[in-house]
């Protein structure tokens, strides 16, 4: 059985499709308040990719699927939810109004997640009645094939509320990253956007293209990256003597004017054309949907070698599987 059995998701875009994904296969419940005419169009688009991705991904039975209800109001969305996830556009203002109206209907006891990529939570939670149950929890797309969930809680923030989140979390086979010091973008963005920044200036400067930038990345550096990290990737390159030595190589070149990390370039119409113009160049040629399959594809194939090896992600895969096996026998 889950730990949960309903949860109410607030915001049906890219990622709030990608929460009702990642609950519903899971047996969990789910309500949905989006008030764009197309919100019902565009979670069931995610929605097929996630269950092509699942009968691939999983050697486990599956558990049932839990129900989706859309709904007309916050209030009749959060009626009932043990766990509310707010993932609304990235405004303070707009969130801190859905969250009033959020705590005007919800359970004494539901957990409140924002997906926010970036706010911090005491700001989010300033204006609350029950600040002590608000948490960030950052997901990254695909939500329902990614596991890493970034768990950030505020000063109001209780450790109580941090736990029940790991506990679900895990149970629908993610890996908790509890940020223990609270930070704007937290770790995972704040990473991405250090190369998204070397990335325009490579582009903007004529020195790479889209392309080579992408290619960098996925036949070198990110293949690394997605089994070993940053540091334990450093440790192998520094040879027996292991991280000391590789610092001692190597970090005397961080103080060389390599990068341009600390300045960003002007979002111009001409950068922007560039840019998008490289990348129609590169891709154009598919459709998003067609991206997607071809993302969720290689991110399973990833996952199955991972987890062959008991390594990195798919470990946590892995623990998933044994978590529903034991449900499937159980039942």
């Amino acid at each position: 059985m889950p730990v949960i059995n309903q949860v109410a998701i607030i915001g049906g875009g890219v990622i709030g499709a990608g929460w009702v994904a990642r609950f519903i296969e899971n047996g969990i419940n789910v309500s949905i308040y989006d008030p764009a005419i197309d919100a019902m169009e565009k979670v069931e688009a995610v929605l097929e990719n996630s269950r092509y991705a699942y009968a691939r991904l999983l050697t486990a039975p599956r558990a049932g699927e839990g129900e989706i209800r859309f709904k007309d109001s916050i209030a009749n969305a959060v009626y009932g939810a043990e766990l509310i996830v707010e993932s609304v556009p990235e405004r303070l203002d707009i969130k801190q109004n859905v969250y009033a109206e959020i705590e005007q209907s919800a359970e004494p006891g539901a957990l409140i997640a924002s997906s926010t990529s970036g706010i911090m939570p005491s700001d989010l939670q300033a204006n609350m009645t029950n600040p002590e149950r608000l948490l960030v929890a950052h997901p990254f797309n695909p939500v329902y094939l990614l596991p890493l969930v970034e768990l950030v809680g505020g000063k109001k923030t209780s450790p109580d509320t941090i736990e029940r989140a790991r506990e679900i979390y895990t149970a629908v086979g993610m890996h908790p990253l509890h940020v223990k010091k609270e930070i704007e973008a937290f770790i995972a963005d704040r990473l991405l956007e250090a190369v998204w920044r070397e990335s325009l200036w490579l582009v903007k400067d004529g020195i790479a293209t889209t392309q080579d930038v992408d290619d960098a990345v996925r036949f070198g550096f990110g293949l690394r990256y997605a089994q070993m990290g940053v540091f334990d990737t450093y440790r192998v390159a520094g040879g027996e003597a292991g991280m000391r030595h590789f610092m001692a190589q190597f970090g005397p070149c961080l103080k060389w004017p390599w990068t341009k990390l600390m300045d960003v370039p002007e979002f111009t119409e001409e950068l922007v054309d560039l840019i998008a113009g490289q990348s129609d160049e590169q891709s154009g040629h598919m459709s998003i949907r067609e991206m997607e399959r071809i993302r969720d594809d290689n991110l399973i194939a990833i996952l199955h070698g991972l987890k062959g090896n008991n390594w990195g992600a798919g470990q946590a895969l892995a623990k998933y599987e044994q978590h529903l096996l034991k449900a499937a026998n159980d039942d």
